[in-house]
């Protein structure tokens, strides 16, 4: 039996964050993780000399006076090797081979879109002014404990509701929310969110070169620096409740106990009910609130690596689409017709090592292989991944020259491999959905009913690494006072 003041199960970009910020506060910290690496979608993996990514791709906002860049200061995470991206085009947004530019800072990505658009300059700056004007609110999530924000016309707007009031053509309105792949898109989208993400990478945008896991193993280095304890392999399996409040976790079905006075679960809502089966604090009604909330669609993922001396490196990424109804990228006429490019920083030279291409992809084509062990499904299994490969590849190549012959190796992954590796709970890509209409069902809070019990991560309220990030301070915030956040972070 092992005694912590606070433990965190998962470490995902969420669980290592509250590590840090708790640790950092004087709190002895442990960190449990089922799987053998830690970082959650943060994780990378190589074949050979050549390092992938898996969730993370690029990052916004973290110029000096920006918010990633005040909270990346803090958790020490400014001195990896970040890049940022053309300025003058960062995402370039194709539709139906017609390219567009989004261009970093909002005065430049008005004028850089005004050219193709010049009758919608006018909306274009309203849709501008309203980005910034909801980017200016992120702290406000720290104002008063009797501050709802989420009563606030950001999140009761849906951001198709606010596009079709401010843009009326409707190419634009395709062109606007072609960047999002990154987020779950659909006509209940709280424009808050909507908002925040999109703002954030039209004030910067950026690659890190070498791969996401060094964002958490900068995290962990730090913890363990600052007393913090790390374990992987140790699968919570229950949590004990004992007068109403969790007394400790049991990993691996009985193979050791952690004891703590306050846990954190970075795990999805569902796995964290799943461990308290015998709670009496849950009732029925959260329960199902929580079985209830729909998830985000998950990512079929091709990792290319190309032979060398191919591929131009190119310092964007591409969002590709064969059609202009982005908003319903599930229905059957628009399958397979989404993709994002994003290449890898080059360790030296122009030409880049990897590419990675990332599809739209439904829970429900792999549900039924559930339960199965990697590398050990079927032949259908493999199939489906071959074919859905062949076809990102083919879209692909009809944007980068020479591609197909370039590519040395394939490797894939389906939402069920995020399942699996990062225990991402249906492979959701960016976590549970969120809904205008149903704001109270679909953005969870970082309490629970159990009043030592908190939760973070990509569930909890905004999703994405600024998301993610806010979220932590606000579990965080629960345990070591908000004034103490506030004063640390220089919020």
């Amino acid at each position: 039996m092992m005694k912590y003041d606070a433990v965190i199960i998962g470490s995902g970009l969420g669980g290592l964050q509250c590590g840090y910020i708790l640790a950092k506060s004087g709190l002895r910290v442990c960190i449990l993780e089922q799987n053998a690496l830690i970082g959650g979608c943060l994780q990378s993996f190589k074949r050979g000399k050549n390092t992938f990514d898996t969730g993370f791709h690029y990052i916004g906002g973290l110029d000096e006076e920006q918010p990633l860049h005040q909270i990346f200061r803090y958790f020490n995470l400014l001195n990896l090797p970040w890049q940022r991206l053309d300025n003058d085009c960062f995402d370039e947004i194709t539709i139906y081979g017609k390219r567009y530019s989004f261009a970093n800072g909002h005065a430049n990505f008005v004028e850089t879109l005004s050219k193709e658009f010049p009758h919608q300059k006018e909306n274009l700056l309203l849709y501008s002014q309203k980005l910034q004007e909801i980017g200016r609110s992120l702290f406000d999530n720290f104002k008063s404990e009797n501050y709802n924000f989420f009563e606030s016309p950001y999140f009761t707007q849906s951001a198709k509701e606010f596009l079709d009031a401010t843009i009326d053509d409707e190419r634009l309105k395709a062109v606007l929310t072609g960047a999002s792949l990154k987020m779950q898109l659909d006509e209940h989208l709280p424009l808050y969110i909507f908002a925040q993400i999109n703002n954030s990478f039209i004030e910067s945008a950026w690659r890190i070169k070498g791969g996401g896991l060094q964002i958490a193993e900068s995290l962990a280095n730090d913890i363990r620096q600052m007393g913090g304890d790390i374990f992987t392999q140790q699968k919570v399996t229950t949590l004990v409740e004992e007068e109403g409040k969790v007394t400790k976790a049991i990993v691996n079905n009985g193979e050791a106990e952690f004891e703590a006075d306050f846990f954190i679960s970075n795990a999805h809502p569902v796995r964290t009910n799943e461990w308290l089966e015998e709670s009496k604090e849950i009732r029925k009604v959260y329960r199902k609130r929580i079985i209830n909330t729909p998830n985000s669609f998950g990512m079929f993922t091709v990792n290319l690596q190309l032979k060398e001396n191919c591929i131009r490196y190119r310092n964007c990424n591409q969002y590709i689409y064969e059609t202009e109804d982005i908003w319903n990228l599930f229905d059957k006429k628009n399958d397979n017709k989404s993709l994002l490019i994003s290449y890898q920083v080059p360790k030296k030279g122009e030409f880049t090592q990897n590419i990675d291409l990332l599809m739209p992809m439904r829970w429900s084509e792999v549900e039924k292989w559930l339960g199965t062990r990697i590398m050990q499904r079927d032949d259908a299994y493999e199939s489906l991944k071959k074919e859905k490969a062949e076809i990102c590849i083919r879209l692909a190549s009809k944007h980068i020259e020479g591609l197909e012959a370039s590519i040395e190796k394939v490797y894939t992954s389906t939402p069920l491999t995020y399942h699996d590796y990062t225990g991402t709970y249906c492979g959701a890509a960016f976590g549970t959905q969120k809904d205008n209409t149903k704001l109270l069902q679909t953005i969870l809070p970082v309490r629970t009913p159990i009043s030592n019990l908190y939760q973070t991560g990509q569930n909890i309220n905004l999703h994405g690494i600024l998301g993610v990030s806010i979220t932590s301070l606000l579990t965080c915030a629960e345990i070591v006072g908000m004034d103490h956040i506030k004063e640390q972070v220089g919020i």
